[in-house]
């Protein structure tokens, strides 16, 4: 071989490894997140706040795609079955990603715990026991337990749809406390089981804290309780439910999903990415506005330990708590 055509060769050869080198390099193109809600829920305002400062760290756009339907189901197997290379992934919160698959197991295409993997939770937006003021006599939470308790199946309480997890919370709640309460699902979300109470169709409903602020501080709507780690500036002189002495309150978490075959080094720059995010003072004014908590794990490793322990919760929760659920 010439030394013409072995410097030739040399050239090729360094120019294929800088162009395979910049291929490999994540992320080359848009990523994009499938949500199972539709706009303008609590879990696509997160996601619309992060993705927007995680646009700059990774030098490319984060597209949501809304995809609502079948408990989650379509949203969650749209990204376990994509190319597992870090360009689709998925949002979801405690009832789409924790409890559809406990109590809908049977009715996904794929293997949830096989093929799909936590990347970090983002945030939790602390929950309101709310009560309609509308021809419903309690204005305090003690007030409440003992009205529920001398009519036993006359309180109504609203949730977004049968095996939501603010269904299975409140019946949860329903029987640490010893009450008996009647169910009356609403699939028009949040914003619609607020508006229950408003009306006076339902009695009580356990609200997003910060979207339900107007209908309490209009007196629409009574705050009972909330459940959240401590008492909420917004919400003073209201007690938590962990003081009233109920140990399993939650706010309401979501979380960034992916398949789980998709190597560890690019889940790793998605969950620094979200971080650094979530650190931003954009985010952080953002979240105030909307009394959202930033909540990332420490690491990979301790986003799997979190997830477990959310999986157990909520299995035992479902174990104790019979709901009878649509085929």
């Amino acid at each position: 071989m010439t030394h013409m055509k072995r410097l030739t060769l040399l050239i090729l050869l360094a120019l294929a490894a800088t162009t395979a080198a910049a291929q490999d390099k994540y992320p080359a193109k848009p990523i994009k997140v499938v949500l199972p809600f539709g706009p303008g829920s609590a879990t696509d305002i997160v996601m619309r706040i992060v993705g927007e400062q995680m646009r700059p760290i990774l030098g490319q756009p984060v597209v949501i795609e809304n995809k609502p339907g079948a408990f989650g189901i379509l949203a969650i197997e749209e990204m376990a079955r994509s190319k597992p290379d870090g360009y689709t992934l998925q949002i979801g919160n405690p009832g789409t990603n924790v409890l559809t698959p406990i109590i809908y197991k049977k009715k996904f295409k794929i293997d949830y715990e096989k093929e799909v993997i936590l990347v970090t939770r983002l945030s939790e937006i602390p929950i309101v026991l709310g009560a309609t003021t509308k021809d419903f006599p309690p204005k305090t939470f003690a007030e409440f337990i003992a009205y529920a308790k001398a009519n036993p199946g006359k309180v109504r309480y609203a949730s977004v749809g049968v095996g939501s997890n603010n269904h299975y919370d409140t019946e949860a709640f329903a029987q640490w406390a010893g009450i008996v309460l009647t169910h009356l699902p609403n699939k028009g979300g949040g914003a619609a089981i607020t508006n229950d109470l408003v009306t006076g169709d339902a009695h009580i409903a356990l609200l997003n804290a910060a979207s339900s602020l107007g209908v309490v501080k209009g007196g629409q709507v009574r705050a009972l309780a909330v459940m959240s780690d401590q008492r909420l500036p917004e919400y003073p002189d209201v007690p938590t439910l962990k003081e009233l002495g109920y140990s399993n309150s939650k706010g309401l978490w979501s979380a960034l999903y992916a398949p789980a075959a998709t190597p560890r080094d690019v889940l790793e720059v998605v969950r620094q990415a979200a971080v650094q995010a979530l650190g931003s003072e954009q985010v952080t004014t953002a979240f105030k506005q909307q009394m959202i908590r930033a909540v990332p794990n420490a690491s990979f490793e301790d986003a799997q330990t979190w997830n477990k322990a959310e999986l157990a919760y909520w299995k035992k929760v479902t174990d104790e708590v019979k709901v009878e659920l649509p085929d």
